[in-house]
């Protein structure tokens, strides 16, 4: 089985910063696009950043500037960056990966979630 660990969320005043982080276990045999999304109570999830199995990234237009994903394929990982963070990122933020493990093919898999807090 695979799992995706969280880490890194917590409190922080307007303008700071945080650095998310995510690693899976399991027997992994490769990884694919992994990303990071974002949910509020009563709100669709959305997609936050987006990195490739190439290294290619992708942010959403609200945190384009702010947030920095960056692959770790040794610990089958990857962090988020965030700065200049501001109240309307306060959310419970998952992580999110495409695996292949050495007994079945490519899945989808969700950490658990952790939550950011932007105070002003």
């Amino acid at each position: 089985q695979v799992q995706l660990v969280e880490s890194g969320g917590g409190l922080v005043q307007a303008g700071g910063s945080l650095r998310l982080s995510c690693a899976a276990s399991g027997s992994i045999s490769s990884i694919g696009d992994m990303g990071w999304y974002r949910q509020a109570p009563g709100k669709q999830r959305e997609l936050v950043a987006l990195i490739t199995s190439g290294g290619s990234t992708y942010y959403a237009d609200s945190v384009k500037g702010r947030f920095t994903l960056s692959r770790d394929d040794a610990k089958n990982g990857m962090y988020l960056q965030m700065n200049s963070l501001k109240p309307e990122d306060t959310d419970v933020y998952y992580c999110n990966a495409h695996v292949r493990t050495t007994r079945s093919s490519y899945n989808n898999y969700w950490g658990q979630g952790t939550q950011v807090t932007v105070s002003s």
